[in-house]
């Protein structure tokens, strides 16, 4: 199994909104909202690196009110 951090930036106003939205991808365990640089952590657990690409740039991305992600991939 790999386990994901994504940092995520989000439009202004658009927290809560992109919160739900990722709690509705399967592959999301826990999402919160921050104070600082990003708005919001996601966590991620899927069974490949490969994975990890697919669902930060083909569901996490596309979401309405998302700027942009930092993926930090867990190695131990």
């Amino acid at each position: 199994m790999t386990i994901a951090y994504i940092l995520i930036n989000v439009e202004s106003g658009s927290e809560a909104d992109v919160s739900r939205a990722l709690r509705g991808i399967s592959e999301v365990k826990e999402v919160y909202g921050l104070y600082g640089l990003y708005d919001l952590i996601a966590k991620i657990e899927v069974d490949s690196v490969s994975t990890v690409r697919d669902v930060v740039s083909s569901k996490m991305r596309a979401l309405k009110g998302v700027r942009s992600t930092l993926t930090m991939i867990v190695v131990e």
